[in-house]
């Protein structure tokens, strides 16, 4: 004669004493919540983030010709691969004059590469490019431009690499240029 099984009770817990019950000391007791009555005439405040006075509606107003535009590191090794012409392919893609902006960060990692990449780092010191300084620590070249376009909205990001770029389209108003296809 073996032991009957007891059918499982589904959604049992354990019984708890309320903070309330009157068995409970005064002190052990939970005190009600004093509610606060809001003063109608009291300004609301609530954290809203400032977007800059330049984004109207969702065009940025300090983007136009001549285009300044932040080259990445990738950018200017896929366009020696697909055979671009750095400058005349932005003039293209545009139909504006363009500024080429290289940083200091951008620069170093360049130079870091080593010979393998001396031909992008004889592109970069084209004097038709802009030199921009960095007064920031380190030379991470990804986090230097984002900080750059974050403050200053004036920049178009050339760009091949995908984290970059999806760092950069949370930022709003600061326009994306890659190189796909070999254009």
């Amino acid at each position: 004669q073996g032991k009957q099984k007891k059918a499982r009770k589904y959604a049992v817990m354990k019984r708890m004493i309320s903070l309330r019950d009157e068995r409970l000391k005064e002190k052990d007791r939970a005190k009600a919540p004093v509610k606060k009555k809001e003063d109608p005439s009291a300004i609301k405040e609530r954290e809203v983030p400032q977007h800059p006075s330049c984004l109207f509606f969702q065009y940025n107003t300090q983007l136009g010709p001549p285009y300044h535009i932040l080259v990445d590191t990738n950018f200017i090794n896929f366009s020696i691969k697909a055979k671009l012409d750095l400058v005349q392919s932005m003039m293209d893609c545009l139909y504006a004059k363009c500024i080429p902006c290289i940083t200091d960060c951008v620069m170093g990692e360049i130079e870091k590469l080593g010979q393998k990449y001396r031909v992008a780092l004889r592109i970069a010191k084209d004097p038709r490019f802009e030199r921009l300084p960095c007064m920031h620590k380190g030379t991470y070249a990804d986090d230097c431009l984002v900080q750059r376009v974050t403050q200053h909205k004036c920049y178009i990001v050339a760009t091949v690499d995908k984290e970059l770029k999806r760092r950069i389209r949370k930022i709003p108003g600061v326009p994306i240029m890659y190189i796909s296809r070999h254009r």
